[in-house]
């Protein structure tokens, strides 16, 4: 683990990639043109339950917490930190933010959705302060004995099915996300994470398509 001090300086680097994250986020809900996986599944949970699908981010992420920290996976200030804040944000911005009333608005939100989300990856994941919650899951799985690129598939098609069935937005924006989103987030990190230090573990960052 990194030190105190070096965990500091990097926090408001990890705040702004969250607060990011869930603006971006909330783009793909106000373009009401597909969202991305996991927030079909939350989407669907909120309908589905006295939920808003910022809560929904928010109780999904801390179950899949409590399991990690039960199969005693690692996780980070970064990971806890994920948990409640881009829930938060995501039902701030919907808050404030009314849908927009023009198709070319709604395909602007959802097509720059996911460069939000993976503006935001880059700061978030560049500080490697602990994975998110759902990319813990995968590694989880992936430490006994399933691929990762299985375990991915697995969850995302699992949580694509469920979210659907309760009434989450599948369409254009859920393929646009899948499609854009690993290509832009490794761009990001490129140029958005910080320098290594001489103590740090030299760990691959994740580069999934959800980074939470």
């Amino acid at each position: 683990m990194l030190p105190w001090r070096l965990q500091a300086r990097r926090l408001p680097r990890l705040m702004l990639g969250l607060v990011l994250f869930g603006v971006g986020i909330a783009m793909h809900v106000l373009g009401d043109l597909g969202l991305p996986s996991w927030d079909v599944f939350h989407q669907g949970l909120a309908e589905v339950t006295p939920l808003t699908i910022g809560t929904a981010v928010i109780a999904v992420g801390a179950v899949i917490l409590v399991g990690l920290i039960a199969a005693r996976e690692p996780i980070g200030i970064g990971t806890i930190l994920n948990v409640i804040v881009i829930g938060l944000v995501v039902d701030g911005v919907l808050a404030v933010v009314d849908p927009p009333g023009h198709m070319a608005a709604r395909i602007a939100y959802t097509a720059g959705g996911p460069l939000v989300v993976a503006v935001a990856s880059g700061f978030y994941l560049g500080v490697r302060l602990g994975p998110g919650p759902r990319d813990g899951l995968m590694t989880a799985m992936a430490r006994r004995g399933v691929t990762v690129w299985k375990a991915r598939l697995a969850v995302e098609a699992a949580v694509l099915a469920a979210g659907a069935l309760m009434g989450g937005t599948v369409g254009f924006g859920t393929v646009w996300f899948l499609l854009i989103i690993g290509p832009a987030v490794q761009i990001a990190l490129r140029f958005l994470s910080v320098p290594w230090h001489p103590d740090e573990p030299r760990v691959q960052a994740l580069k999934g398509v959800d980074d939470r």
